[in-house]
């Protein structure tokens, strides 16, 4: 079983922010499978709350997948990843976490089977709680903070920010999927490149 886990804050007052970039490829991962009309894909109809997480329990090819966002807030996210991981009983390499990262510039993911926290704080309560940093994660570039690191992750991006992420969100769907279909290695040969160029909002053409 794979527990694909995104990273952020519940509440209407957080959704468009940098710090939930991982709520929102899980979001975009279930439309996806909500679209996708195959007979190995099998998608649920809502969301179950469980393990302090929302999530969606579905198949993925024919193996079992479950999409996780945990509701306890980002810095104490290892709670509900830990719990999810006791309750379903899923091995460490089978975890994909995907999170918000100052350290790479907007438009850039990176696939890694481990690392450190890199001062991200979810990632701090995750390691602490599973006690090892060896579990796949996908980061995801939000750019070096222009303010205090705190305001910077909980402000939205600009529009011109706007329009690389939304071509990053799906390069990382993207990912997620050939995780699944073929394994983490793939994954990081295929996607871990340089950062998407901004396209032109065609609004102002």
């Amino acid at each position: 079983m794979k527990l694909i886990i995104g990273l952020g804050n519940p509440g209407l007052r957080y959704q468009n922010t940098k710090h939930n970039i991982g709520f929102r490829v899980i979001d975009a991962l279930y439309d996806k499978f909500l679209s996708t009309d195959s007979a190995d894909i099998i998608y649920p109809k809502r969301a179950t709350s469980i393990c302090k997480s929302l999530i969606y329990q579905t198949k993925w090819n024919g193996a079992p997948s479950i999409l996780a966002k945990p509701m306890t807030y980002m810095n104490n996210s290892g709670s509900a990843v830990s719990a999810l991981v006791n309750r379903f009983d899923i091995q460490l390499p089978d975890i994909l976490i995907t999170y918000d990262d100052a350290h790479l510039d907007i438009g850039m993911i990176r696939i890694r089977r481990s690392g450190s926290d890199g001062g991200q704080k979810g990632m701090q309560s995750i390691i602490q709680h599973l006690g090892t940093i060896d579990f796949p994660r996908l980061r995801i570039g939000i750019g070096e903070p222009t303010c205090d690191i705190v305001d910077y992750v909980l402000s939205e991006f600009t529009k011109e920010e706007e329009i690389t992420m939304e071509q990053t969100v799906e390069r990382a769907i993207n990912a997620i999927e050939v995780y699944l279909n073929d394994g983490i290695q793939t994954a990081m040969n295929k996607f871990n490149a340089r950062p998407i160029a901004p396209m032109s909002d065609p609004s102002e053409e």
